[in-house]
């Protein structure tokens, strides 16, 4: 006997339940917002993703690419959420997009109540949606933005001097405080394009190919690992193209075999001194990374929330794969949000190798 099968209406859409927009609409995801917008026809109005109305009853939901494909179907846009309008984080953004202009055109530093004053915000609230935008705090962008502006100056500048004031300091004494940490160097040696910088450097062996220790005045500046010891060397030179770079004795051996022993037993937890070189967002993304426990993962989306900046995965992403310091700072902690394993600028299956070797150290011995 053949059964009859109850058959959905042509032209009808489908639940929006089998849709995998729903979860998002229920969640009232902000991140989806301007990628889709939705419709309830007992309202008759159409809403973004992130909407704070009642959750509509699925039966009565249909999506569309485009609030021109809303309207198109009738639909009015709601009054609470206002879908036609800019969202509250693009507006948010081209706010702080304006500050951030104003901080690098301002001579010297604008106190916070002047820039929250500026972005019509009280001091706190800004102090939020600036990190949140940006990643970084105001003060964290404009330290950034001057490092830039010192590098580029020592450049054309007649001499170190002039430099230091026209990046905006105001006092030699203030600027040498902190060259060190802006530069990696002295100011006289970055003006000569680091031909007096000195990095000692060695290349050795551990159980996952060829691995390199460069240190510098400051401490290790890059861990690089490979099957080619001379690419190695030549990654090394393009990093610091004007610097003297010195093959290491035997007593930087011992620098090696710490380097090694972080690959070998990264249960030691070997403490080195690092020359961390990189923008204000990498070095937060870093100084997440290194407060990881070996042994463990976290994932691309919950370092940008350790951060405070929840909205910056790709930046993130972009922050792990210009680590140098292979080990030392464990981007190869970081997975997908799904588990599996992305990209790893040393080789996804030495990524493999490490996060099983940590798993299996971290676990306790056996009685």
């Amino acid at each position: 006997m053949k059964m009859l099968v109850a058959e959905r209406p042509m032209g009808t859409p489908p639940p929006a339940e089998r849709d995998p927009r729903w979860a998002h609409v229920v969640a009232r995801d902000r991140s989806v917002d301007g990628t889709f917008w939705y419709s309830v026809a007992t309202t008759g109005v159409y809403c973004r993703p992130s909407c704070a109305s009642r959750v509509a009853n699925p039966k009565n939901v249909r999506f569309h690419a485009s609030i021109a494909d809303a309207q198109a179907a009738g639909f009015r846009a709601c009054r609470r959420c206002r879908p036609d309008q800019a969202s509250a984080d693009a507006h948010h953004a081209a706010t702080i997009a304006r500050v951030c202009r104003m901080i690098e055109q301002a001579e010297g530093m604008p106190t916070l109540a002047e820039l929250a004053e500026s972005a019509e915000l009280s001091p706190g609230y800004f102090h939020r949606v600036f990190k949140r935008v940006t990643g970084v705090t105001p003060k964290a962008y404009a330290a950034a933005h001057r490092a830039g502006k010192v590098r580029e100056e020592l450049g054309r500048s007649a001499t170190v001097t002039e430099a230091i004031y026209d990046a905006g300091f105001n006092s030699n004494g203030r600027f040498y405080e902190k060259s060190g940490e802006m530069l990696g160097m002295t100011p006289t040696d970055y003006r000569a394009g680091g031909a007096n910088a000195a990095i000692r450097f060695a290349v050795g062996e551990c159980s996952l190919g060829a691995i390199l220790v460069a240190q510098s005045g400051k401490g290790v500046c890059a861990i690089l690992m490979g099957d080619d010891p001379q690419a190695l060397v030549q990654d090394l030179q393009d990093r610091f193209p004007r610097a003297r770079l010195i093959g290491g004795d035997a007593d930087f051996e011992a620098l090696v075999a710490c380097a090694v022993g972080l690959v070998e037993a990264p249960g030691i937890g070997l403490d080195l001194p690092l020359d961390i070189r990189g923008t204000a967002f990498q070095q937060r993304v870093w100084a997440a990374l290194r407060e990881v426990p070996a042994g463990t993962t976290v994932t691309y989306s919950d370092i940008a929330q350790r951060i405070g900046a929840p909205k910056a995965v790709r930046a993130v992403a972009g922050a792990c794969a210009a680590n140098a310091l292979a080990v030392a700072i464990p981007c190869h902690r970081v997975v997908r949000s799904d588990g599996a394993l992305s990209g790893y600028r040393w080789g996804v299956d030495r990524k493999r190798a490490l996060i099983d070797r940590e798993a299996l150290s971290s676990k306790p011995a056996r009685r």
